[in-house]
């Protein structure tokens, strides 16, 4: 029995609540999250984000009837599709992806249904009695008997990802005791402040980040300069060339300033500079010499006198 007129207008003012109070929107995926797991996520989001879910006719509705106050939001209906719902947020997005994907419940291989990753067999013993063999050879899983019971005797790969688990190997990991998949919710599109965006983007680190706008500027400041045409990365490097063309004339001509008065008495009398150098240089080779000095006197007199006279 589908909502009534009351609960749509209900769910629509709910909706437009959550547009207006959170900058950030998750679209995630429920397929295989039980009730009970969809309470412990509300609990672990609880005072951070808020979770609506509701059928995608109705969604599309209450999100089409906010569009001439937000228009913004037309970009989250072409992801209104499957088992979907939304998680709304004003916190750090990772730190939110992070509760949203991290509570997991393993779960049996289930005929008809689409396997999340490849599914492997361990290659070792099964427990099973040899008149199970087969079940193995329909399925290519080869197999010996060793002390009465069917041993696998390589790993095999028996569901692909993204395919449709067949009725044979549901029933063959069940026997073996094999949960292979893990259910939860999903995140599958990020709204932020008008963009949309995978989440693949939140595993970009900071520093990638900040790498790649400094080499944009470093790119940016390289053309200005080339061309002539001054831009606020460039300026700072015309500044500098400017002031080094100043010292090259201000060095070869008699023509001198403030900034130029110290690089003219280096040139004029480099060995000044110089002086305090040598001088903390050559006091570690000098204690280094006394240090060896000192060893050798020691050694000297060990060997001297080891306890013993001479004709002892």
């Amino acid at each position: 029995m589908g909502a009534s007129r009351a609960d749509k207008e209900l769910y629509f003012q709910k909706l437009k609540e959550l547009l207006n109070q959170y900058p950030s929107v998750f679209i995630v995926n429920v397929d295989n999250v039980g009730s009970n797991q969809m309470h412990q996520i509300r609990v672990a989001l609880r005072g951070k984000g808020v979770v609506l879910m509701g059928k995608n006719t109705m969604v599309r509705r209450a999100l089409r009837s906010v569009l001439a106050e937000y228009p913004q939001y037309e970009r989250l209906l072409p992801h209104v599709k499957g088992n979907i719902g939304f998680v709304f947020t004003s916190d750090d997005l990772k730190d939110i992806r992070e509760l949203i994907t991290a509570n997991k419940v393993a779960a049996p291989a289930r005929a008809g249904a689409y396997a999340p990753k490849d599914v492997t067999v361990p290659a070792g013993n099964t427990g099973m009695e040899p008149g199970k063999t087969s079940f193995f050879q329909a399925l290519g899983i080869p197999t010996k008997i060793a002390r009465g019971t069917i041993e696998i005797v390589s790993d095999v790969q028996v569901v692909t990802a993204g395919t449709r688990v067949g009725t044979s190997e549901a029933t063959l990991l069940n026997m073996l005791n094999i949960s292979p998949f893990t259910y939860g919710m999903t995140v599958i599109q990020i709204y932020d402040q008008g963009n949309t965006f995978p989440p693949d983007v939140l595993d970009v680190d900071e520093s990638e980040l900040i790498g790649r706008f400094l080499s944009g500027i470093n790119t940016i400041a390289a053309i200005s300069l080339a061309i002539n045409f001054p831009t606020i990365v460039s300026v700072s490097h015309s500044l500098v060339n400017a002031y080094k063309n100043l010292l090259a004339v201000s060095i070869t001509t008699e023509y001198s300033f403030e900034g130029a008065e110290k690089v003219k008495e280096y040139l004029a009398n480099p060995e000044a500079f110089a002086a305090a150098a040598p001088a903390a240089t050559d006091a570690a080779p000098a204690a280094a010499a006394k240090e060896e000095e000192k060893k050798e006197e020691e050694a000297e007199e060990s060997d001297d006198d080891m306890g013993f006279g001479l004709f002892d």
